[in-house]
């Protein structure tokens, strides 16, 4: 099975994030099923050009979330994520990526009006 995670060579954001937040996306979206077998570790990082210790810490931190579970000699699988658990980890998603871009914007010196201007524009974009 081939996931579809893209990574930015370019990006500051250390390889196993970038791996870690799209993987938790694709769990917590739906789009990865419950009980769905994920790549084994070499696979995963074969796939995406990285260490194969790079794959482990995100399948065990992921696993630590309650999001993956791995069975002995059979693999990592998509673990049963209820409702809740969902929103609470969907939003907190959310919440990362808003506070990432208001540290970004904080570092050019962009003032919270020019911030909540480019929030509004973005909203009006998407959701149009």
């Amino acid at each position: 099975m081939r996931l579809p995670i893209q990574i930015n060579e370019q990006s500051a954001e250390p390889l196993y994030h970038q791996i870690e937040v799209q993987l938790r996306a694709l769990i917590v979206s739906g789009q990865l099923a419950e009980g769905m077998l994920l790549p084994s570790i070499r696979e995963l990082a074969q796939t995406v050009k990285c260490s194969v210790i790079t794959v482990k810490r995100v399948y065990n931190d992921l696993e630590a979330e309650g999001l993956l579970r791995t069975r002995q000699g059979t693999g990592t699988y998509v673990a049963q994520v209820g409702e809740q658990e969902r929103d609470r980890h969907r939003l907190s998603a959310v919440i990362e990526a808003l506070e990432q871009a208001v540290i970004a914007g904080k570092r050019v010196q962009c003032t919270e009006e020019e911030l909540e201007t480019m929030f509004k524009e973005a909203m009006n974009k998407h959701f149009d």
